[in-house]
């Protein structure tokens, strides 16, 4: 079963229209330890200037967190050391100012779950943490979704997750061609973005104590591009030993995370001749088009790249020697407690988004069978004998029900299933109805629901989404609990996915138990069609 397009593309391309563990398994987590209460005696308060390995910051202070923004974790990649490993950040005298974020890596203009801007001095992060802690607090270091294309960190306001007993760092990395150009076009660039996760996450190892966090129990979490990135760490062998714990939102693993030589090969070909990098000037030694590359600004660069792809490194290097499908498949890979989930509704978003192109409208019932055939192909008659237009209340809702079925749930219980063969594995599915929609944007033709995304209006302050209602403030305050009981424990109130059909938990203001995933995403026909 082949993943399609990320439902965050389809929707971001309508609307701009407009340690490896090789031996035994993996062992269950030790039981959850109680954090301190904030007043107790081993707490203490660590103030808003911080000694780190490059030297000292000054953050500041609210209420009962401390937030530090804009601290370069690896020398700017500009000039010469544009498209190369990154490299340490320089050290500084005196007491740098970190109350302001650093530049959102380079990234294409004009679109909703971008920060869009050229500049590539931009290996940065933040630091959440709260003002009073006993030094042990779990660290959560969140990598940012936007298809590896864009976004940046400090979209995500962390102080939720922060209050709920976590230090959250967040990362800008190398996105889109600055991270992930083809390596036979500019040696070693394939999967920059990546390896600068892994730095943000050796430094994070270095200074985590510094702001009351505990070094050897840190959790990696992503969504979509940023989940996938966490599959990419799950596989990579130099991501071994950097994290003790993984969250994979919307980013089945089994379909996703790396791509071949040859598609890697084909979009550095399109972005060298759009550049007029391709005369065969120096007797086709590669040379002349390195050199026409690295002269090329950065606006050039991401204009010839294009704002509609989904980079991602490449299978079959030192970097990633296995796709994330056959690490999981084979057990090679870095074996920690995963929790890892889907939304009930991923591709609605998609299908909305469409719509509500210039020019767009809602699908008509006679357009249904047609989108279909496109989508699926010789499955098309089987999928509409399994999903007929009578059983929806419109077309868009139809195939966005397939279409969420074939390319997300069926795939994430596949990555459940490989993943609990050989470590502690919980899986959930984010199923509230009643969820906020995007901002400065018309009301949708059908309910939007839990489409892709919209759980991460309950775990962090956005802008991107409208507010949560205040109704739904309870369920929004589990859900980080929960959250950041896994990052403590590697547990969940629910139990771990065991066997061919474990349990997955649902996840909703007016649900919160096991679920029926097989049965309601209708898996064991995809997996006879897929």
């Amino acid at each position: 079963m082949r993943h399609t397009r990320s439902v965050s593309q389809w929707f971001v391309t309508a609307l701009a229209l407009g340690g490896l563990a090789w031996g035994l398994a993996a062992p269950e987590p030790a039981a959850a330890r109680t954090p301190a209460p904030a007043g107790a005696s081993k707490t203490r308060d660590l103030g808003t200037v911080v000694d780190t390995t490059a030297g000292k910051v000054r953050g500041t202070a609210s209420g009962r967190l401390r937030s530090f923004r804009g601290i370069p974790y690896a020398a700017p990649p500009t000039g010469e050391l544009r498209w190369t490993p990154p490299r340490p950040a320089a050290p500084w005298t005196g007491v740098r100012d970190a109350t302001a974020p650093g530049s959102p890596c380079a990234q294409p203009a004009g679109l909703p779950i971008g920060t869009p801007g050229e500049n590539e001095d931009c290996l940065h992060l933040n630091v959440t943490a709260p003002a009073r802690t006993d030094g042990r607090l779990p660290v959560i270091v969140w990598i940012h979704g936007g298809s590896l294309m864009y976004g940046s960190g400090d979209m995500y306001g962390p102080d939720r997750l922060a209050a709920g007993g976590a230090v959250v760092v967040s990362v800008n990395y190398r996105l889109g061609v600055m991270g992930f150009l083809s390596g036979t076009t500019v040696e070693g660039a394939d999967g920059l973005g990546l390896e600068d996760q892994q730095a943000a996450l050796r430094w994070v190892r270095a200074n985590a104590a510094a702001f009351g966090g505990d070094a050897r129990n840190v959790t990696i979490m992503g969504e979509s591009g940023g989940g996938y990135s966490v599959c990419d760490h799950l596989a990579s062998p130099r991501s071994a030993g950097l994290f003790d714990r993984a969250v994979v939102q919307s980013a089945p693993c089994a379909t996703g995370g790396t791509r071949t030589r040859a598609e890697a090969e084909a979009d550095a070909r399109r972005i060298v001749k759009a550049l007029g990098c391709d005369r065969n000037e120096d007797g086709g030694n590669g040379k002349h088009t390195e050199s026409c590359l690295r002269r090329a600004s950065a606006a050039d660069l991401l204009k010839a790249y294009g704002p509609f792809n989904e980079p991602r490194p490449v299978a079959g290097t030192e970097l990633m020697p296995l796709s994330p499908a056959e690490a999981l498949r084979t057990g090679r890979f870095n074996r920690v407690p995963v929790l890892v989930g889907v939304n009930h509704d991923e591709e609605r978003g998609s299908v909305l988004g469409r719509e509500l192109a210039p020019g767009g409208a809602p699908m008509r019932p006679e357009e249904y069978e047609p989108a279909v055939r496109q989508a699926f192909g010789d499955r098309a008659d089987d999928v509409l004998g399994r999903y007929p237009l009578s059983r929806f209340a419109s077309a868009g809702e139809a195939l966005a029900t397939a279409m969420t079925d074939a390319s997300w749930s069926a795939p994430t219980l596949d990555t459940a299933r490989l993943l609990s063969r050989w470590t502690p594995t919980r899986m959930y599915e984010f199923g509230e109805r009643d969820t906020p929609w995007f901002k400065g944007y018309p009301a949708p033709s059908f309910e939007q629901r839990a489409q892709h995304m919209s759980e991460l209006a309950y775990l962090f302050d956005l802008d991107l989404f409208q507010d949560v209602k205040p109704e739904q403030a309870g369920f929004r305050d589990r859900m980080i609990r929960t959250w950041v009981e896994f990052a403590a424990s590697g547990r969940t109130d629910w139990p771990a996915f065991r066997g061919a059909d474990g349990h997955v938990q649902t996840l909703s203001s007016d649900a919160w138990g096991r679920t029926d995933f097989t049965r309601d995403h209708h898996y064991r026909f995809w997996k006879r069609h897929g």
